[in-house]
């Protein structure tokens, strides 16, 4: 299939450093707050990449689940691919497709695990079933049947019947320290604004302008 026409043109009123917070968590949290109240579908959905081992990269989409000045927070299994490939390797990369507002961030920095205590805080907000969810599979392991799965759901469930599901030894969460967070607004004639944070020595950030 050629896609060679296929092309949108972008319309957005431009993206000013002027405009810019001398922090990008509090840019972050603007776009962040337009998007939700624009309604784009699940606003934070975010792809992480990381990489293997071996240098083989890999991406999956994650839910974002806090941020502040710190970081970037997700749960997740911690003997999954991607926890495996964090431990190898902590450098990793977010990205925000906010496609319908013409905009993505792109953040770099370095996964690492949160306390158990701010994991089973958050935990305990879950849902029952997602808490059980959490038990049952063994993350990016090879299995032959969904069957098996179920199964093990159902052990679950009659487990932990009628009792409060207690936090499993092998999931909780990592924040995403950043050290670079790029905000990208779409233009016309493909003149998009591209304004990249960068974190110094002392905390503080700097702002450079990208070509597109």
């Amino acid at each position: 299939m050629d896609l060679s026409d296929f092309r949108k043109e972008y319309s957005a009123q431009g993206l000013h450093r002027k405009d810019l917070s001398a922090d990008p968590t509090e840019v972050f949290e603007k776009w962040f707050t337009q998007a939700t109240e624009l309604k784009v579908h699940e606003p934070n959905a975010m792809s992480l990449a990381t990489i293997s081992p071996e240098g083989h990269p890999s991406q999956r989409t994650v839910l974002l689940k806090a941020f502040d000045s710190k970081g970037f927070t997700f749960f997740t299994n911690y003997q999954s691919r991607k926890a495996a490939h964090i431990a190898a390797n902590p450098s990793v990369c977010l990205l925000f497709p906010w496609i319908t507002l013409e905009r993505q961030v792109i953040v770099q920095g370095r996964a690492e695990k949160i306390s158990v205590a701010e994991s089973l805080k958050y935990f305990t907000t879950r849902p029952r079933e997602s808490q059980i969810g959490a038990w049952v599979s063994n993350q990016s392991e090879v299995i032959t049947s969904r069957k098996i799965l179920l199964q093990k759901l159902d052990e679950i469930k009659t487990k932990f019947q009628g009792g409060e599901i207690p936090l499993p030894s092998f999931w909780g969460g990592y924040r995403v320290v950043p050290e670079t967070i790029e905000f990208w607004q779409g233009g016309p004639a493909r003149v998009h604004d591209r304004l990249l944070y960068s974190r110094q020595d002392g905390g503080d950030w700097s702002i450079d302008r990208l070509s597109p």
